[in-house]
């Protein structure tokens, strides 16, 4: 893993456009792009305060980047898939220029969010890749389903799972939403809290239509 930037790094501007955790490249970790080389804009702030979070640091540190600064890291790593992710990236209305310059010079893009904020302003060409908390996050009553209308085809949806009733609750939603005809469908396991060897027990059993998502990257780099 190569980190390009680290936020107390950079000295203020005055041209700001968004507020960035951490640029870095690294394995992909998760998805249907899981093992391809990725560079991720994390961005500072998050709304939900979900019981298992790993990336708690990037609730409140950061420093604001302009717009052709992160694109300077971006066109620096020399990867073509981009991710950007959080904490939660729509909370930040700027950020979704980005997302249009970054697909106009020919980037993948990857958006990471939460759940609980609108996708329908974010560029079309843009893959989505969103989470539904389970009742096992703690936040499962904060989701904005009327997301399920508005997803695509290549966008995908996440469930982290900590027990059977998440799992259940998911299977739930998945065929009530009738979601295997929609997108893609990834059921994590949610790391150090229920074996992964469960879930994929439990999704062989049902013969359940979804891709096990492991987080590779915490098993190549470490929690």
């Amino acid at each position: 893993m190569h980190r390009f930037l680290n936020y107390p790094c950079f000295s203020y501007r005055k041209d700001i456009e968004v507020k960035v955790c951490e640029i870095f490249t690294s394995t992909q970790g998760e998805s249907s792009y899981a093992g391809m080389p990725c560079i991720f804009i994390r961005l500072t702030g998050c709304n939900l305060r979900c019981s298992y979070c790993d990336t708690t640091y990037a609730y409140y540190e950061g420093r604001e980047l302009s717009e052709d600064e992160i694109m300077s890291e971006v066109r620096r790593a020399g990867i073509s898939l981009v991710e950007i992710t959080g904490g939660e990236p729509l909370l930040q209305r700027d950020i979704y220029r980005l997302i249009k310059r970054l697909l106009d010079e020919g980037y993948k893009v990857l958006i990471e969010t939460n759940g609980s904020i609108s996708i329908k302003e974010i560029d079309r060409r843009a893959v989505v890749v969103l989470d539904i908390k389970t009742p096992g996050s703690g936040m499962s009553g904060e989701m904005d389903l009327s997301n399920l209308e508005d997803i695509k085809h290549d966008d995908e949806i996440k469930f982290v799972i900590t027990s059977r009733t998440d799992y259940e609750w998911s299977k739930d939603i998945i065929y009530r939403y009738n979601l295997i005809n929609k997108c893609h469908l990834l059921l994590s396991p949610a790391y150090g809290i229920l074996p992964p060897e469960d879930l994929a027990r439990w999704m062989l059993e049902d013969r359940l239509e979804a891709r096990l998502n492991l987080q590779l990257h915490k098993y190549i780099f470490s929690p």
